[in-house]
């Protein structure tokens, strides 16, 4: 003979109340999140740490992994680690020495230039290579001395790497000690040029500018040269496979 399985009408009645309170839970915890979105407040959501560089974007768009764009750029001991270039092993940069925002990152444009435009924000001490979709890659660099800096518009017209320091005659004149470079200092890790440099034309005509690397990684964010814009070696080299020739530059 089967047997019928009563529940008591209290346990049931318990079990619809919890269930309730439950919907009701998670009703209420979703009415809370849309309220606090509706009201523009300023919250923080925790993601999972992907090891980059904080990226402040702004209440314009979401904050996007870096790795989402560029795989490339992941985390600064990856990025700043050694490396063997052609016939020179490259030494390590100590990062944390450097201030974060001159550390490369891809940010916002803040510039509204074309895609492929290089800008240097001669104030900010950043240069920005303008990306399709919105975004940037930011790199920190070292400017011209006061006395020194040029402005303008101007255009890649080739690149070398590991090139050649030739120093300008009124360079030797002011320190004399550089006559040994007069035919010029072949490309190494103590070339002042770094590991690349890429040769500013306007209008046909070179510019005498120059965007190189620097084996003086600490001189990144100062004002420091006789009017090139430097890099870190890592970060030069990074450029430098990113850019073509005729890569239009803002320099201002």
């Amino acid at each position: 003979m089967r047997e019928t399985l009563r529940i008591p009408a209290s346990e049931t009645a318990d079990e619809e109340r919890s269930e309730t309170l439950s919907r009701r839970g998670v009703l209420t915890g979703l009415g809370a999140a849309m309220l606090f979105g509706a009201a523009g407040c300023s919250r923080t959501i925790e993601m999972p740490d992907l090891g980059l560089d904080d990226i402040t974007t702004g209440s314009i768009r979401p904050v996007r992994p870096s790795i989402s764009v560029d795989k490339n750029i992941t985390t600064p001991d990856v990025m700043y680690a050694s490396l063997t270039d052609g016939a020179f092993a490259v030494p390590a940069v100590p990062y944390l020495k450097i201030k974060p925002e001159f550390r490369r990152q891809i940010v916002v444009d803040p510039t509204g230039e074309a895609p492929g435009t290089i800008v240097i924000r001669l104030e900010e001490r950043k240069l920005y290579l303008v990306q399709e979709g919105g975004d940037a890659i930011r790199y920190g660099v070292g400017i011209g001395k006061d006395g020194f800096r040029w402005s303008g518009r101007a255009n890649v017209q080739y690149g070398r790497e590991w090139p050649t320091w030739t120093p300008p005659p009124e360079m030797i004149q002011r320190k004399p000690e550089l006559v040994k470079w007069k035919g010029g200092q072949p490309g190494g890790l103590e070339n002042p040029l770094g590991a690349r440099a890429l040769y500013l034309y306007q209008n046909g005509r070179d510019t005498g500018y120059r965007i190189h690397g620097s084996p003086e990684w600490w001189s990144i964010g100062g004002a420091v040269s006789s009017g090139c814009v430097r890099l870190i070696n890592q970060d030069i080299i990074d450029l430098y496979n990113r850019v073509s020739k005729k890569n239009p530059v803002l320099v201002a």
